[in-house]
């Protein structure tokens, strides 16, 4: 099926697309989205209005949505795009002071974002809901190395907690994803940058075996600082000390997905050392 001209398109997208000819398979239909492989490369379609992503392809058209049966062939073109890349910023020892007092201000104030959805309630200091509630410990575990600065014990929970939840993409794995995106970003005023990027390898490993092949590519990507276009958003207010685009950035993060917004913004929390 060829599809009308994509609106917009994330880097990864657009060279996977070149790899591929411009077809997608499809792998998974939902509501709104689909997601397929372009060459070697997980992607996914949605419609205009939905978030970039570097796998992101948004395209007008009613039919984007499917439903398509795993294995049917997308044509897709994305003549004359020029792709998405997300800004990261420049974080030195003060940017990165300056990151966590407003990501810790923004936990505070938590409740005027929503309900808490997924790992957020740990935010407010509140257990997470059936079925993700006996896995508050770990979640904490995570979230206490990252403030320690200790990179074993981070692999280590994060590996507990990859695969735990419902969808393409569980909430233990963009909890996970979140952290190790805000450890991607604070590398270079950290300690340990061999470390991290070592547990980081032990995330990425241990996530083809623990979870769906979709949800092992994006965590991969949030392993490498790449997520979507309001969590990028987010870490560059925070950076800044914008104390309101951050709370614009972090809205329009929760509302990704189902819980994923919630996830990857409690996960990004606990990253940058701040927790509930």
């Amino acid at each position: 099926m060829n599809l009308a001209p994509v609106t917009a398109i994330g880097w990864k997208a657009h060279a996977a697309l070149r790899g591929g000819g411009g077809a997608v398979t499809v792998l998974a239909s939902l509501s709104a989205s689909v997601y397929g492989r372009a060459g070697d490369a997980i992607v996914w379609l949605g419609p205009g209005s939905s978030t970039l992503h570097p796998r992101a392809i948004l395209c007008d058209d009613a039919r984007t949505a499917g439903p398509h049966a795993p294995g049917a062939t997308l044509r897709v073109d994305a003549t004359g795009l020029t792709p998405w890349r997300p800004i990261r910023p420049a974080v030195t020892v003060a940017t990165a002071a300056t990151m966590r007092r407003g990501c810790a201000e923004l936990v505070d104030a938590v409740t005027r974002l929503g309900t808490p959805q997924g790992f957020a309630p740990l935010l407010a200091g509140d257990a997470p809901a059936f079925p993700l509630h006996d896995a508050a410990t770990a979640a904490r575990a995570l979230a206490r190395a990252c403030a320690a600065d200790d990179t074993e014990a981070a692999a280590s929970a994060a590996v507990d907690l990859l695969g735990l939840g419902a969808g393409l993409t569980p909430s233990g794995d963009d909890f996970v994803g979140g952290a190790f995106f805000a450890r991607a970003l604070l590398a270079p005023v950290g300690a340990n940058p061999g470390r991290w990027r070592r547990a980081a390898g032990a995330v990425r490993d241990a996530a083809v075996t623990r979870t769906h092949v979709i949800s092992a590519a994006l965590v991969g990507d949030l392993l490498d600082g790449d997520g979507h276009a309001p969590l990028h958003d987010l870490a560059g207010a925070l950076a800044r000390g914008a104390a309101a685009p951050a709370l614009d950035a972090a809205r329009r993060l929760v509302d990704v997905g189902h819980t994923s917004g919630w996830d990857l913004l409690s996960g990004f929390a606990a990253g940058v050392g701040v927790s509930g």
